[in-house]
């Protein structure tokens, strides 16, 4: 790489630590940019996987006072989601990438649209728990485990929206605030990112300079994305992940 595209990839690496700690498709950033490098799809795929290691974690540590008490509901759903990841990444290898093409933005529209209607759909489950004199299950349920597993599943195959899918499902099915769920999120993330990374150290090329920038950057955004996005009201965030959800479905949109 050139000392220019050098620093195309570390700012796209903190951009995309950024964007994925407060919503998710921090992808859309950095694959394209390293794709301008020269790199292979499969090559950059992996690549990124690697590098957004740190910021998912970075992510994670600085949300962990809206972690306080989620224990043993991180534990049950990153189960499922290291699950998905590795059966992702496998995919990825295996599989060609014209296979999630044409689902892939059909499925970032769908978590789209339980985002926008959450706050509604949630009042009506509510009203209908209260009807029947039940509660909501603190850990989702089995609905969910499965539907997170299956979202990592893309996660560990792309990465990019899976954060707008795992908020969907969680804020259709988990009676809590979006920064909670979001904190929950970048920690399922940092799962999947590293358990698909660990698999393709052994089987699969990556560009380690690539990597170490995406690295950096990335831990670095991760940082300035948790004091921002842990100031949004969740009005704004939810408008911010319809916003940046859309702009990856024009990305993923097959030409």
């Amino acid at each position: 790489m050139s000392i220019w595209e050098m620093l195309a990839v570390f700012g796209a690496g903190v951009s995309a630590g950024a964007i994925n700690t407060v919503v998710g498709s921090g992808t859309l950033i950095t694959f394209p940019v390293l794709l301008a490098t020269g790199l292979p799809p499969v090559t950059a795929t992996v690549s990124n996987a690697l590098g957004l290691i740190p910021g998912s974690i970075s992510g994670a540590i600085g949300y962990r006072k809206e972690l306080a008490g989620q224990g043993h509901r991180v534990l049950r759903l990153s189960i499922g989601a290291l699950i998905g990841g590795l059966t992702g990444a496998t995919l990825l290898l295996t599989l060609p990438s014209t296979a999630f093409e044409t689902i892939v933005p059909i499925l970032v529209a769908l978590a789209l649209t339980l985002v926008i209607l959450q706050p509604r759909i949630s009042k009506a489950v509510q009203r209908r728990r209260e009807l029947n004199g039940t509660t909501a299950r603190f850990d989702g349920g089995p609905l969910l485990v499965v539907g997170l597993m299956l979202a990592s599943v893309y996660g560990g195959y792309f990465t990019a929206a899976q954060g707008i899918i795992y908020l969907s499902l969680m804020g259709m099915l988990l009676d809590d605030t979006m920064q909670r769920l979001n904190a929950v999120k970048n920690v399922l993330a940092a799962v999947v990112n590293s358990v698909a990374a660990l698999f393709f150290l052994f089987v699969a090329d990556f560009d380690w300079t690539a990597v170490a920038l995406i690295a950096v950057g990335s831990a670095l955004g991760g940082q300035i994305g948790a004091k921002a996005g842990r100031r949004l009201s969740p009005t704004v965030l939810r408008g911010l992940i319809v916003a940046v959800g859309t702009v990856a479905i024009v990305q993923l949109v097959p030409r």
